[in-house]
Order: structure tokens, then sequence, then C-alpha cells
């Protein structure tokens, strides 16, 4: 897709007012994998996120490795990702705090204490290239919850996040920074980095805020899926994170190609549809004490 230099009237629609996770690919599906992306700082910025997975899917090889497993990606013929693994059931990012460090993801997404011990932070689940298979990756980039600092899932306000202290330490990547004062605006690329569909991280941009009117959340036009809830919202400019991925327009339809029927990504105009709803970083209490 390509970013529109004059916002129509369109694109300062009121969001649809609910609490649906799931999300779609406006103008031409902008996702990417780890090894198609040029940009430096996105590749800095994607190390520093995560996938949420649950314990039983991540497999101890007693070598220092474990392996990562799931269902695979089944979509229509010339969709993307085909046959990818899609192990995660959301997505998260590490961001400092007054000298911690701290996961950030949905409140939708880690209900309670002890569902949050349930699923492990893996950093580095990537495709390394095209057609790759089977995902091991270090134990060190694998982390686990020790606990559930904040969360809020409110339906009056919109509040949808979480903020998780990890078991210990990372010490081989940067914590992002975040916006701690001000808003973004209407019209200011964005660009996402996550899980779509649970798949190996994505990033995908060339998208732009909406509308930016509500105290908590902002609207956007980001390719997200289902699996990117949780996902970190990054000013295109800066890279700094905006906010939190949390809501949207229904991903994927059924249709009939060449007598079969199959799954296909949903596609939207770049002002139409629902648009994707993000989190305001700000709105985080825990970030203004």
């Amino acid at each position: 897709m390509k970013i529109r230099k004059i916002l129509s009237a369109a694109i300062l629609m009121s969001a649809f007012n609910t609490m649906a996770v799931d999300k779609v690919v406006y103008g031409e599906d902008n996702r990417l994998d780890l090894f198609e992306v040029e940009r430096a700082l996105h590749l800095d910025l994607a190390s520093s996120t995560a996938g949420m997975i649950p314990n039983y899917r991540v497999e101890d090889l007693n070598d220092g490795t474990v392996k990562l497993s799931g269902s695979k990606l089944s979509v229509c013929s010339g969709e993307k990702f085909n046959g990818q693994l899609t192990a995660a059931n959301c997505s998260g990012f590490l961001v400092g705090h007054k000298g911690k460090q701290y996961m950030v993801t949905a409140g939708h997404c880690v209900t309670s204490q002890s569902a949050c011990k349930d699923s492990k932070w893996v950093f580095d689940y990537k495709m390394n290239e095209a057609g790759q298979q089977e995902h091991i990756i270090s134990k060190n980039s694998v982390y686990s919850c020790k606990r559930l600092v904040e969360r809020k899932l409110i339906s009056s306000t919109k509040d949808d996040y979480a903020v998780i202290e990890l078991d210990r330490e990372v010490t081989d990547r940067a914590a992002l920074n975040i916006r701690y004062e001000g808003e973004i605006e209407v019209g200011e690329e964005v660009l996402v980095i996550g899980h779509p569909t649970g798949l190996p991280t994505k990033v995908a941009g060339d998208a732009f805020v909406r509308d930016a009117s509500r105290s908590k959340y902002f609207e956007t036009n980001l390719d997200t899926f289902a699996g990117n809830s949780g996902s970190a919202v990054f000013n295109a400019a800066s890279g700094t994170v905006e906010g939190i991925l949390v809501r949207g327009h229904t991903d994927y339809e059924w249709k009939r190609v060449n007598g079969k029927s199959c799954k296909a990504p949903v596609y939207c105009q770049m002002d139409s549809c629902r648009g994707e709803d993000v989190t305001k970083i700000t709105s985080i209490d825990f970030f203004q004490n």
C-alpha cells in the first residue's frame, strides 16, 4: 500500500465500538519476514519484540536450545506465508522503566497471574530464510513470567494492556523507548512488529494514524491479524513505541479458488473498514508513576 498524502473525511470516521481482536490487510499486504527487511532500524526494533507461546509448544532439547511447535498456516494459493509455523498466541515487547525491564502486551492476552505462567516469552522466533520449516532457538532467548505487574481490560474505557516482569534480566538486546508524554497525530506514519496469526516475526509499515481523538487509543490502517495482539506499534520516523495493537477488523474470509474452499486475508482500502486500534502507551498507569 502507499500512504495517501491527503486524508479523506472517511479517515476521521469513528471506530466501531467493540473489543474484537481480529485484524486485517489495508491496501497491499505489507508484512515482511525479517530476512526481507532492509532497514537496520526495523531489525533492531524487531530484536526487542517477542512471541507469547504456550509452554507445551516450547520443547527443551537439553542442548541449550528449544524447538517450537504448532500448526501450519493454510491459506489460498498466492497468499503470503502459507505453510509457516503458527506457534504464538500473542505478541509483546521489551521496555525499560526506572531502571527495570518489563514485557508489555495486550490485557486480553494475559488474564491472570496463573495464566501468565502458562506461556513463555520467546525472542528470535523468526524466519531466517525462505522455506524454513523448523524453529530451533537458544534457551537464552526464552523467558518466563515472574509477575503480572499491572493489567487492564475495560470495555467502557477501551483500556487493554498488561505489564509483566520476566523471570530474569534480558542482557543481549536493548529495551525499547516509549512515549511518556504528548500524543501522536492523525496522518503520522506507524509501523507494527509482531506475530500475526502466530507466525514468526513480521514487520508491517506504510500505514498511518487515521483517528487520534480518543483518550485511550488511536486508530490506524496497519496490516495486522489475531496474534498481533500485544504487538508494539512504533512511530515510523523516530522508532519510539506509541502503543499496543489490540483490536481490529475481521482478518480472514473463506473463498472458492479452483473449485476448492480456502482461507484468505480480508483486504480493505486504506480509508475503509473499521480500522486497527492501538492502546496508547501513555495510558498505562504504571509508566506514569
